[in-house]
């Protein structure tokens, strides 16, 4: 999964991005180019269960993120630029709005205003606008598709008819997100990386001294938002983990940004983590919400797939509580579930296989 860091320049973007993944940005603060980094996610339950079975190796799941250029639309240049952009967005499975609250004389503000929730319609206006465009050429195509007898005319019809919804509530300035309520209709939109179907999640980056009462900003109901302070996140990353124990705790700051931002994250894609186990290693493995047990068994390795038997599966709460896997299995609590079992967050997974 790859979450896209966008904003307008000098929102904090980079800045964040260090704070996240650990890789220092340039000296300016500002990026020309995109920069790709892996967030691990953090998990005690791993943590608990390389303990357990003393594993020489804990390996977290990980998350990606993109740190994009600044999107300016203050001037026809800047709007050129800024639009050669929306194909990499378009490429992200989430989307994350950086939105500047934070003063600083000694950082340009964009369109010199210091305002995240003109920041934030100004980015979800543009993004409209792409959208539209596209299902409008889009549209232009298959009305002349659908006049030819072909064998996919039948699917053409069913785009188009999503299509024109989309249009309809891209005009009322609705994103797509509203009209897309089942696999098959997100199937059919999948190729075209729409803005306005991907999840979203709003972060405003403040000063120091408005961590305590952060602004808010007028977004969608269902639009999970943030508040913190990027410049002291990133220069947190940068100390020892006692030193930056000690520093959490005089600056008041209970979780890392890492830790916020990606729950925020997991809960927006509908992500779980299962866990598995080895004499070498214990590891988290991140699917999909409802993932069938051998897709599960897919995501390490195809040939546990294809030869799927069973899954052993005691969910890390049970095993937790009876302090081993033989007690968890005395409890009735280890169980043998098919390839149709749906993995639950939290599952300790072992697949039996042959191929």
């Amino acid at each position: 999964m790859n979450i896209a860091l966008v904003g307008h320049p000098l929102s904090g973007k980079s800045t964040l991005f260090s704070a996240l993944t650990g890789i220092a940005a340039g000296s300016s603060g500002y990026s020309e180019k995109s920069r790709l980094g892996t967030v691990k996610v953090p998990d005690e339950r791993l943590d608990w269960l390389g303990e357990l079975t003393k594993a020489k190796k804990i390996i977290h799941a990980g998350l990606e993120f993109t740190d994009l250029p600044g999107l300016s639309f203050a001037t026809a240049g800047d709007q050129q630029q800024s639009l050669k952009l929306i194909g990499a967005i378009r490429q992200a499975d989430m989307l994350v709005l950086v939105l500047r609250a934070f003063e600083n004389p000694a950082v340009p503000a964009y369109r010199e205003r210091i305002d995240p929730g003109a920041d934030f319609a100004e980015l979800s206006s543009e993004f409209l606008f792409c959208d539209l465009e596209q299902v409008s050429k889009r549209i232009e195509k298959l009305e002349v598709q659908i006049t030819k007898p072909t064998p996919q005319r039948e699917h053409q019809k069913q785009e188009l008819a999503l299509l024109e919804q989309g249009r309809q509530s891209l005009e009322a300035e609705r994103p797509l997100s509203e009209i897309i309520h089942t696999p098959e209709q997100a199937k059919m939109v999948s190729s075209f990386g729409f803005l306005t179907e991907k999840p979203l999640a709003v972060l405003v980056n403040v000063s120091e001294g408005q961590r305590e009462a952060p602004p808010k900003v007028q977004t969608p109901e269902d639009v999970p938002q943030l508040a913190l302070c990027a410049s002291l996140e990133s220069e947190l990353m940068q100390l020892g983990a006692e030193e930056r124990s000690e520093f959490m705790a005089e600056m008041g700051v209970e979780t890392l940004a890492a830790q916020r931002l990606v729950g925020c994250c997991y809960e927006r894609l509908g992500l779980v983590s299962f866990l598995t186990y080895t004499h070498d290693e214990c590891r988290a493995w991140t699917v999909p919400g409802e993932t069938p047990a051998a897709e599960a068994a897919g995501k390490i390795h195809s040939d546990m797939q294809r030869g799927f038997i069973r899954a052993e599966v005691v969910a890390f709460e049970d095993l937790k509580a009876a302090g081993s896997f033989k007690q968890a299995k005395a409890d009735g609590k280890l169980r043998l579930e098919s390839k149709q079992y749906l993995v639950q967050d939290g599952d300790v997974i072992t697949f039996r296989f042959n191929v």
